[in-house]
Protein backbone atom coordinates (compact mmCIF):
# COMPACT_ATOMS: atom_id res chain seq x y z
CA UNK A 1 0.00 0.00 0.00
CA UNK A 2 1.37 3.68 -0.96
CA UNK A 3 1.35 6.31 1.06
CA UNK A 4 -0.72 8.35 -1.70
CA UNK A 5 -3.12 5.70 -0.40
CA UNK A 6 -2.99 5.62 3.10
CA UNK A 7 -3.49 9.13 3.23
CA UNK A 8 -6.75 8.98 1.16
CA UNK A 9 -8.33 5.95 3.90
CA UNK A 10 -6.87 8.01 6.84
CA UNK A 11 -8.97 11.56 5.49
CA UNK A 12 -12.40 9.20 4.54
CA UNK A 13 -12.27 7.66 7.78
CA UNK A 14 -11.97 11.31 9.71
CA UNK A 15 -15.44 12.25 7.54
CA UNK A 16 -17.05 9.29 8.51
CA UNK A 17 -16.35 10.09 12.09
CA UNK A 18 -17.67 13.25 12.02
CA UNK A 19 -20.59 12.62 10.34
CA UNK A 20 -21.62 10.37 12.82
CA UNK A 21 -20.40 12.29 15.62
CA UNK A 22 -22.81 14.77 14.20
CA UNK A 23 -25.62 12.55 13.73
CA UNK A 24 -25.34 11.45 17.45
CA UNK A 25 -24.89 14.88 19.11
CA UNK A 26 -28.23 15.36 17.12
CA UNK A 27 -29.71 12.08 18.45
CA UNK A 28 -28.57 12.87 22.39
CA UNK A 29 -30.24 16.37 21.95
CA UNK A 30 -27.46 18.21 22.25
CA UNK A 31 -28.68 20.85 19.38
CA UNK A 32 -32.65 20.38 19.79
CA UNK A 33 -34.44 23.11 17.48
CA UNK A 34 -36.70 25.69 19.53
CA UNK A 35 -39.99 25.04 18.51
CA UNK A 36 -41.61 28.50 18.43
CA UNK A 37 -45.59 27.92 17.89
CA UNK A 38 -47.55 30.35 16.32
CA UNK A 39 -50.65 33.03 18.40
CA UNK A 40 -54.07 32.40 16.79
CA UNK A 41 -55.51 35.25 14.81
CA UNK A 42 -57.55 37.69 17.34
CA UNK A 43 -60.90 38.22 15.83
CA UNK A 44 -63.77 40.87 16.73
CA UNK A 45 -67.39 39.38 16.88
CA UNK A 46 -71.46 40.69 16.65
CA UNK A 47 -74.60 39.38 17.30
CA UNK A 48 -77.38 39.92 14.61
CA UNK A 49 -80.07 42.61 15.14
CA UNK A 50 -82.95 43.53 13.75
CA UNK A 51 -83.26 46.15 12.20
CA UNK A 52 -84.92 47.63 8.90
CA UNK A 53 -82.81 47.06 5.38
CA UNK A 54 -84.00 49.62 2.56
CA UNK A 55 -82.24 49.63 -1.22
CA UNK A 56 -82.60 53.08 -2.51
CA UNK A 57 -82.04 53.87 -6.81
CA UNK A 58 -80.99 56.77 -8.22
CA UNK A 59 -83.25 57.87 -11.04
CA UNK A 60 -83.90 61.51 -12.88
CA UNK A 61 -87.34 63.01 -13.20
CA UNK A 62 -89.33 66.31 -14.72
CA UNK A 63 -90.89 68.76 -12.70
CA UNK A 64 -94.39 69.73 -13.83
CA UNK A 65 -97.45 71.29 -12.53
CA UNK A 66 -99.25 69.45 -10.06
CA UNK A 67 -102.38 70.45 -11.70
CA UNK A 68 -102.31 70.97 -15.36
CA UNK A 69 -105.00 71.28 -18.31
CA UNK A 70 -104.67 70.91 -21.53
CA UNK A 71 -107.26 73.70 -23.32
CA UNK A 72 -108.76 72.41 -26.56
CA UNK A 73 -112.15 74.38 -28.31
CA UNK A 74 -115.27 72.69 -28.78
CA UNK A 75 -115.48 73.23 -32.11
CA UNK A 76 -113.58 74.72 -35.80
CA UNK A 77 -113.04 78.44 -36.67
CA UNK A 78 -111.13 81.43 -36.85
CA UNK A 79 -109.25 82.70 -34.03
CA UNK A 80 -110.75 86.47 -33.78
CA UNK A 81 -108.96 87.55 -30.42
CA UNK A 82 -107.26 86.22 -27.89
CA UNK A 83 -106.92 87.44 -24.51
CA UNK A 84 -104.11 86.26 -22.43
CA UNK A 85 -100.32 85.84 -22.56
CA UNK A 86 -97.64 83.45 -21.63
CA UNK A 87 -97.09 83.58 -17.70
CA UNK A 88 -100.47 85.31 -17.29
CA UNK A 89 -102.06 84.49 -13.99
CA UNK A 90 -105.69 83.51 -14.85
CA UNK A 91 -108.91 83.04 -13.14
CA UNK A 92 -111.44 79.92 -13.70
CA UNK A 93 -114.25 81.18 -15.86
CA UNK A 94 -111.72 84.15 -17.64
CA UNK A 95 -112.01 84.78 -21.24
CA UNK A 96 -109.22 83.19 -23.01
CA UNK A 97 -109.75 83.91 -27.02
CA UNK A 98 -112.86 84.20 -29.24
CA UNK A 99 -113.29 81.82 -32.09
CA UNK A 100 -115.63 82.65 -35.08
CA UNK A 101 -117.27 79.20 -35.60
CA UNK A 102 -119.83 80.76 -38.41
CA UNK A 103 -123.04 79.09 -36.64
CA UNK A 104 -122.93 81.61 -33.82
CA UNK A 105 -125.33 84.15 -35.52
CA UNK A 106 -127.23 81.50 -37.43
CA UNK A 107 -128.15 79.72 -33.83
CA UNK A 108 -129.10 82.97 -32.54
CA UNK A 109 -131.50 83.37 -35.28
CA UNK A 110 -132.93 79.93 -35.04
CA UNK A 111 -133.53 80.44 -31.30
CA UNK A 112 -134.95 84.05 -31.66
CA UNK A 113 -137.20 82.43 -33.87
CA UNK A 114 -138.40 79.68 -31.83
CA UNK A 115 -139.06 81.46 -28.96
CA UNK A 116 -141.60 83.51 -30.60
CA UNK A 117 -143.22 81.33 -32.47
CA UNK A 118 -143.85 79.55 -28.86
CA UNK A 119 -145.15 82.66 -27.51
CA UNK A 120 -147.16 83.34 -30.43
CA UNK A 121 -148.53 79.97 -29.81
CA UNK A 122 -149.41 80.50 -26.36
CA UNK A 123 -150.88 83.83 -26.83
CA UNK A 124 -153.48 81.80 -29.45
CA UNK A 125 -154.29 79.29 -26.79
CA UNK A 126 -154.60 81.94 -24.32
CA UNK A 127 -157.56 83.04 -26.38
CA UNK A 128 -159.02 80.00 -27.19
CA UNK A 129 -159.08 78.56 -23.60
CA UNK A 130 -161.41 81.58 -23.25
CA UNK A 131 -163.86 80.50 -25.77
CA UNK A 132 -163.19 76.55 -24.82
CA UNK A 133 -164.08 77.11 -21.10
CA UNK A 134 -168.07 79.05 -22.90
CA UNK A 135 -168.00 75.75 -24.53
CA UNK A 136 -167.42 77.32 -28.07
CA UNK A 137 -164.74 75.52 -29.00
CA UNK A 138 -164.73 71.74 -29.65
CA UNK A 139 -162.48 69.38 -27.44
CA UNK A 140 -160.28 67.83 -29.92
CA UNK A 141 -159.79 71.52 -31.72
CA UNK A 142 -158.36 73.02 -27.98
CA UNK A 143 -156.41 69.89 -27.08
CA UNK A 144 -154.54 69.86 -31.15
CA UNK A 145 -153.94 73.75 -30.02
CA UNK A 146 -152.54 72.72 -26.53
CA UNK A 147 -150.25 70.04 -28.39
CA UNK A 148 -148.77 72.76 -30.74
CA UNK A 149 -148.23 75.01 -27.70
CA UNK A 150 -145.88 71.79 -26.12
CA UNK A 151 -144.20 71.02 -29.59
CA UNK A 152 -143.11 75.14 -29.64
CA UNK A 153 -141.87 75.37 -26.37
CA UNK A 154 -139.47 72.12 -26.87
CA UNK A 155 -138.41 73.70 -30.52
CA UNK A 156 -137.93 77.18 -28.03
CA UNK A 157 -135.51 75.11 -25.53
CA UNK A 158 -134.01 72.85 -28.31
CA UNK A 159 -132.69 76.07 -30.09
CA UNK A 160 -131.46 77.75 -26.82
CA UNK A 161 -129.42 74.95 -26.20
CA UNK A 162 -127.67 74.79 -29.88
CA UNK A 163 -127.10 78.65 -29.85
CA UNK A 164 -125.48 78.39 -25.97
CA UNK A 165 -123.34 75.21 -27.12
CA UNK A 166 -122.15 77.65 -30.00
CA UNK A 167 -121.21 80.15 -27.62
CA UNK A 168 -119.46 77.77 -25.23
CA UNK A 169 -117.35 76.92 -28.42
CA UNK A 170 -116.53 80.44 -29.74
CA UNK A 171 -115.42 81.77 -26.29
CA UNK A 172 -112.76 79.62 -24.76
CA UNK A 173 -112.32 80.22 -20.76
CA UNK A 174 -110.12 79.23 -18.27
CA UNK A 175 -111.14 76.05 -16.92
CA UNK A 176 -109.06 76.40 -13.65
CA UNK A 177 -107.23 78.96 -12.09
CA UNK A 178 -103.76 79.20 -12.46
CA UNK A 179 -100.80 80.01 -14.69
CA UNK A 180 -100.68 80.19 -18.43
CA UNK A 181 -97.78 77.86 -18.80
CA UNK A 182 -97.99 77.97 -22.22
CA UNK A 183 -100.03 79.66 -25.66
CA UNK A 184 -100.00 77.88 -29.16
CA UNK A 185 -102.43 80.40 -30.93
CA UNK A 186 -102.77 84.21 -32.52
CA UNK A 187 -105.81 86.00 -34.04
CA UNK A 188 -106.56 85.06 -37.15
CA UNK A 189 -105.30 81.22 -36.60
CA UNK A 190 -107.81 78.26 -38.20
CA UNK A 191 -108.37 75.72 -35.19
CA UNK A 192 -110.55 72.64 -34.19
CA UNK A 193 -111.61 70.26 -31.78
CA UNK A 194 -107.93 68.71 -31.88
CA UNK A 195 -106.17 71.89 -31.59
CA UNK A 196 -103.83 72.77 -27.84
CA UNK A 197 -104.98 76.64 -27.49
CA UNK A 198 -103.02 76.44 -24.43
CA UNK A 199 -101.82 75.00 -21.04
CA UNK A 200 -103.05 76.21 -17.56
CA UNK A 201 -101.24 75.27 -14.64
CA UNK A 202 -102.80 74.78 -11.35
CA UNK A 203 -102.24 77.49 -8.44
CA UNK A 204 -100.99 74.79 -6.45
CA UNK A 205 -97.54 73.30 -5.49
CA UNK A 206 -95.51 71.27 -8.41
CA UNK A 207 -95.10 67.75 -9.17
CA UNK A 208 -92.82 65.10 -10.72
CA UNK A 209 -92.39 62.85 -13.27
CA UNK A 210 -90.50 60.02 -13.73
CA UNK A 211 -90.20 55.85 -15.58
CA UNK A 212 -89.05 52.92 -14.01
CA UNK A 213 -88.26 49.25 -14.50
CA UNK A 214 -90.03 46.57 -13.34
CA UNK A 215 -88.33 45.60 -10.71
CA UNK A 216 -88.74 49.23 -8.79
CA UNK A 217 -92.43 49.26 -9.31
CA UNK A 218 -93.19 46.23 -7.76
CA UNK A 219 -91.33 48.14 -4.75
CA UNK A 220 -93.05 50.94 -4.22
CA UNK A 221 -96.73 52.53 -3.81
CA UNK A 222 -99.09 55.57 -3.54
CA UNK A 223 -98.33 57.65 -0.03
CA UNK A 224 -94.50 56.42 -0.11
CA UNK A 225 -91.93 59.51 0.16
CA UNK A 226 -89.08 59.88 -2.33
CA UNK A 227 -86.21 62.72 -2.30
CA UNK A 228 -85.76 64.87 -4.67
CA UNK A 229 -82.14 66.92 -5.43
CA UNK A 230 -82.13 70.40 -7.81
CA UNK A 231 -78.97 72.48 -7.60
CA UNK A 232 -77.95 71.24 -3.94
CA UNK A 233 -81.31 71.97 -2.46
CA UNK A 234 -83.56 68.71 -1.39
CA UNK A 235 -87.35 68.10 -1.60
CA UNK A 236 -89.86 65.45 -0.32
CA UNK A 237 -92.64 64.21 -2.57
CA UNK A 238 -95.17 61.78 -2.15
CA UNK A 239 -96.27 59.60 -4.55
CA UNK A 240 -99.46 60.02 -6.44
CA UNK A 241 -99.68 58.11 -9.42
CA UNK A 242 -98.06 54.41 -9.80
CA UNK A 243 -99.23 53.30 -13.39
CA UNK A 244 -100.04 49.82 -13.96
CA UNK A 245 -99.36 50.10 -17.83
CA UNK A 246 -96.11 49.98 -19.54
CA UNK A 247 -95.63 53.33 -21.64
CA UNK A 248 -95.30 52.64 -24.90
CA UNK A 249 -92.53 55.07 -25.47
CA UNK A 250 -90.22 54.44 -22.82
CA UNK A 251 -90.89 50.86 -22.01
CA UNK A 252 -91.47 51.47 -18.41
CA UNK A 253 -93.75 52.22 -15.77
CA UNK A 254 -95.01 55.66 -15.17
CA UNK A 255 -95.02 57.45 -11.53
CA UNK A 256 -96.50 60.88 -10.09
CA UNK A 257 -95.47 62.37 -7.21
CA UNK A 258 -96.51 65.54 -5.79
CA UNK A 259 -93.58 68.77 -4.42
CA UNK A 260 -95.84 70.61 -2.16
CA UNK A 261 -92.53 72.98 -1.39
CA UNK A 262 -92.03 72.50 -5.04
CA UNK A 263 -93.00 76.07 -6.44
CA UNK A 264 -89.14 77.44 -6.91
CA UNK A 265 -88.49 74.43 -8.92
CA UNK A 266 -89.35 75.36 -12.80
CA UNK A 267 -91.30 73.51 -14.81
CA UNK A 268 -89.98 71.32 -17.15
CA UNK A 269 -86.18 70.84 -15.39
CA UNK A 270 -84.65 67.65 -14.86
CA UNK A 271 -84.00 66.47 -10.78
CA UNK A 272 -82.32 63.86 -9.39
CA UNK A 273 -84.41 61.10 -7.25
CA UNK A 274 -84.03 59.16 -4.64
CA UNK A 275 -86.36 55.96 -4.63
CA UNK A 276 -86.60 52.94 -2.14
CA UNK A 277 -86.93 50.23 -5.06
CA UNK A 278 -86.62 47.47 -2.00
CA UNK A 279 -87.69 47.39 2.05
CA UNK A 280 -87.45 44.78 5.01
CA UNK A 281 -88.81 46.00 8.37
CA UNK A 282 -87.74 43.93 11.68
CA UNK A 283 -85.59 41.62 9.93
CA UNK A 284 -82.45 39.78 11.17
CA UNK A 285 -79.22 41.21 9.70
CA UNK A 286 -75.51 40.99 9.81
CA UNK A 287 -72.98 43.22 8.26
CA UNK A 288 -72.30 42.68 4.70
CA UNK A 289 -68.19 42.59 5.66
CA UNK A 290 -69.42 39.51 7.86
CA UNK A 291 -70.27 37.68 4.80
CA UNK A 292 -68.03 35.16 2.72
CA UNK A 293 -68.75 33.01 -0.43
CA UNK A 294 -67.61 29.53 -1.56
CA UNK A 295 -68.99 28.77 -5.05
CA UNK A 296 -71.23 31.49 -5.21
CA UNK A 297 -72.59 30.11 -1.56
CA UNK A 298 -73.16 32.69 1.00
CA UNK A 299 -72.12 31.64 4.54
CA UNK A 300 -70.51 33.55 7.83
CA UNK A 301 -68.04 32.08 10.72
CA UNK A 302 -69.62 32.07 14.39
CA UNK A 303 -67.00 31.72 17.27
CA UNK A 304 -67.78 28.94 19.95
CA UNK A 305 -65.36 28.51 23.09
CA UNK A 306 -62.37 29.27 21.01
CA UNK A 307 -63.08 27.94 17.96
CA UNK A 308 -64.79 28.84 14.72
CA UNK A 309 -67.68 27.32 13.18
CA UNK A 310 -68.52 27.53 9.25
CA UNK A 311 -72.19 28.32 8.88
CA UNK A 312 -74.35 28.69 5.71
CA UNK A 313 -76.88 31.44 5.37
CA UNK A 314 -79.81 32.39 3.11
CA UNK A 315 -79.60 36.10 2.67
CA UNK A 316 -82.54 38.51 1.53
CA UNK A 317 -82.15 42.35 0.95
CA UNK A 318 -79.25 43.90 1.09
CA UNK A 319 -77.95 47.58 1.11
CA UNK A 320 -74.17 49.04 1.50
CA UNK A 321 -73.68 47.97 5.26
CA UNK A 322 -75.98 45.08 6.11
CA UNK A 323 -77.46 42.04 4.81
CA UNK A 324 -80.68 40.44 5.48
CA UNK A 325 -80.59 36.70 7.00
CA UNK A 326 -83.15 34.67 6.47
CA UNK A 327 -81.55 30.84 7.72
CA UNK A 328 -78.33 29.90 9.10
CA UNK A 329 -77.75 32.08 12.64
CA UNK A 330 -80.12 33.37 14.92
CA UNK A 331 -79.89 36.55 17.37
CA UNK A 332 -77.59 34.86 20.04
CA UNK A 333 -74.86 33.56 17.82
CA UNK A 334 -71.21 35.76 17.68
CA UNK A 335 -70.71 36.06 14.12
CA UNK A 336 -66.93 36.77 13.45
CA UNK A 337 -66.69 40.60 11.98
CA UNK A 338 -63.35 40.40 11.09
CA UNK A 339 -61.52 38.96 7.55
CA UNK A 340 -58.52 36.79 7.70
CA UNK A 341 -57.08 34.58 5.59
CA UNK A 342 -56.46 31.98 8.59
CA UNK A 343 -60.05 31.52 8.84
CA UNK A 344 -61.13 28.36 8.24
CA UNK A 345 -63.78 25.88 10.04
CA UNK A 346 -62.80 24.48 13.55
CA UNK A 347 -59.61 27.03 13.52
CA UNK A 348 -58.43 28.22 16.97
CA UNK A 349 -59.08 32.20 17.15
CA UNK A 350 -58.52 34.59 20.09
CA UNK A 351 -61.12 37.25 21.36
CA UNK A 352 -60.68 40.94 20.83
CA UNK A 353 -61.06 43.07 23.84
CA UNK A 354 -64.03 44.76 22.22
CA UNK A 355 -65.49 41.64 21.47
CA UNK A 356 -65.63 39.73 24.26
CA UNK A 357 -63.88 41.98 27.43
CA UNK A 358 -60.92 39.83 27.19
CA UNK A 359 -57.13 41.59 26.75
CA UNK A 360 -56.65 41.55 22.90
CA UNK A 361 -54.51 38.69 21.98
CA UNK A 362 -55.05 36.88 25.56
CA UNK A 363 -55.18 33.40 24.65
CA UNK A 364 -58.59 31.67 26.35
CA UNK A 365 -57.93 28.44 28.03
CA UNK A 366 -59.17 26.18 25.43
CA UNK A 367 -57.06 27.92 22.53
CA UNK A 368 -53.98 27.49 25.13
CA UNK A 369 -54.45 24.51 25.29
CA UNK A 370 -54.90 23.33 21.57
CA UNK A 371 -51.67 25.62 21.23
CA UNK A 372 -49.72 23.62 23.64
CA UNK A 373 -50.73 20.29 21.65
CA UNK A 374 -49.99 21.33 18.51
CA UNK A 375 -46.81 22.60 19.83
CA UNK A 376 -45.97 19.35 21.76
CA UNK A 377 -46.80 17.39 18.48
CA UNK A 378 -44.39 19.54 16.13
CA UNK A 379 -41.60 19.06 18.73
CA UNK A 380 -42.03 15.17 18.43
CA UNK A 381 -42.18 15.26 15.08
CA UNK A 382 -38.82 17.21 14.21
CA UNK A 383 -37.56 15.20 17.35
Amino acid sequence: MTKKNIIKIAGSVVVIVAVAGLILFRVLGGDKEQIVAEAPPVITVVKPENRTIEVSSDLIGTIEPDSIVYVTPLGSGEITAVNVQTGDMVSAGQLLCVIDTKQVESSRITAETARISYEDARKNLDRYTVLYQAGDVAEADYQSLVDKVELAKLQYENAKIAYNIQMESSQVTAPIAGRVESLNVKVHDMVSAQTNLCVISGEGGKAVTFYVPERIVNGIKTGDTIKIEKNGTDHVAAITEVSSMIDQTSGLFKVKASVPDGNSLATGTSVKLSVVSQKADNVLSVPVDSIYYEGGNPFVYTYIDGKLKKNPVALGITDSSFAEVKEGVSEQDQVVATWTSELYDGSVVNLAADSSGQEAGKETPESKAETEETASETSGAVQ
